[in-house]
Formats: structure tokens, sequence, C-alpha cells
């Protein structure tokens, strides 16, 4: 029995609305979460991206290939849970950001990440109020409180859902500040995720490019992608 998998019995996916938003059904059975929760998402276009998943599922439901539904399911079943315990994971990055800790060589990669970081670290500074700090190398630089809290206040008033999103444009870019710059419509997502691999295409400019590291960086590409497409999609 433990190799026995959900299979199509369905011949339609449809959005309806109902109390709290917007649901999916398979012909009369209203699509339910993993802990059995009953689906329910903040936006008609939202629910209609996840009805065109199982409407593409042929033959076994692969989950895998059903990230706005996982997503979905996230915020419901773990977001709305244990919303304290998910920003408090999403504001330590501010106290360890991407863009705050700089190479110390050599020169162009440098003045690369000051090109590229300086100017996402002044937007977080102005039109957020939260200054926070550059420092070269890996030794750890305690960030201004004032300027963490007002980041962690960003995530307090984002929905269970954007947070499920969110959750994932922080832990691929390694970078609240990114994230946040998504978020708030000042870059997309592949800006984002280029800022977030200069590191990384440093090296492979230096040295080349493994064919296993492509592969694992374009799935991490596409997850932040599809995060950024859930996001938009709450409002």
């Amino acid at each position: 029995m433990s190799g026995w998998k959900a299979k199509r019995f369905w011949s339609a996916a449809t959005v309806e609305p109902c109390d709290g938003g917007f649901t999916v059904r398979l012909d009369a059975r209203p699509v339910k979460t993993p802990a059995k929760a009953a689906l329910v998402v903040p936006s008609q276009a939202l629910a209609q991206a996840i009805a065109d998943e199982w409407m593409a599922q042929t033959g076994p439901v692969r989950p895998d290939t059903m990230p706005f539904t996982r997503a979905a399911n996230s915020a419901l079943d773990k977001v709305a849970v244990q919303r304290e315990e998910v920003i408090s994971l999403l504001a330590a990055y501010g106290e360890t950001d991407l863009l705050c800790y700089r190479a110390t060589g050599p020169m162009a990669l440098i003045d690369r990440q000051a090109a590229q970081w300086d100017p996402l670290l002044h937007w977080a500074a102005t039109d957020l109020d939260a200054p926070l700090r550059a420092v070269a190398g890996v030794m750890h630089i305690a960030q201004p409180p004032a300027s963490l809290a007002r980041l962690r206040a960003r995530m307090e008033a984002q929905s269970d859902f954007e947070l499920a999103a969110f959750y994932d444009l922080v832990a691929i870019t390694g970078s609240l500040v990114l994230a946040l710059a998504v978020s708030h419509a000042r870059l997309d997502g592949d800006a984002a995720w280029q800022l977030s691999r200069i590191d990384e295409t440093w090296q492979a400019e230096q040295w080349g490019r493994d064919d296993e590291a492509a592969a694992q960086e374009a799935l991490k590409k596409a997850a932040l992608l599809q995060a950024e497409r859930f996001y938009r999609l709450c409002a």
C-alpha cells in the first residue's frame, strides 16, 4: 500500500467563489490540503492557476509539477499555524543579509558587488527606512535594531499566502532585501536571481560552469520565478 499514488479521477477542475475567497473543485469535490483543510485562496487568478495545475495532471498526480498548489497548501497548513515562527526565521536573514557581506578581492568583483548591491541597500535605507551596514569579509556585523524591526514589520503586514511565497524568495536568494525588492516590485524575479548569484557568476566566468551545478541552478531559478508569480497572484 505504501506505493499507492493518487490518480486523476476528475474530468474538470473549476474555480468557484466561497467564504473567504475562492476554491477549486474537481468535478463536485472541493480540493483540500494534505492536512484536510479547505483550499481557499485569496484571489480568483490564483485559484485559476491552481485549477490549471490539476487539469494538467494525467494518470498519477505529480505534486512536483504543481508549485502553486504546493505553495497554497504550505500557506494553509504551515504558515497559518506557525506564523510568528516563520516571520522570525525570515527576519533573521536581515541580520546576515547577502548584500551586506562583500568580497575582499579581486577588485573587479568588489566593484561589481558595489555597483549592483549598493543601489538595493540605498533603496532599503530610503524607501523602507531600514539602513543596513555592509562589511568586507565574512565576520558578522551587527545591524541597527530599528532597521531590523522595520524589515520585520514588512513581513508582519503580509498575508499567510504572501508569506508562503516570500519564504522561497528569501531562502533562494539568501537576502531579505532582495525578497522585499521583489515583493515591492522594485525588482522582478529574474533580476533578483542575477543579483543573488554575483559570486557564483564570477566564479563561472573564471573557471567555467559545471553542468550538474548549472542544472541545480536552473531548478532554483525556476522555483524563484514561481514564488514571484504566486506572490503576485495573491492580490
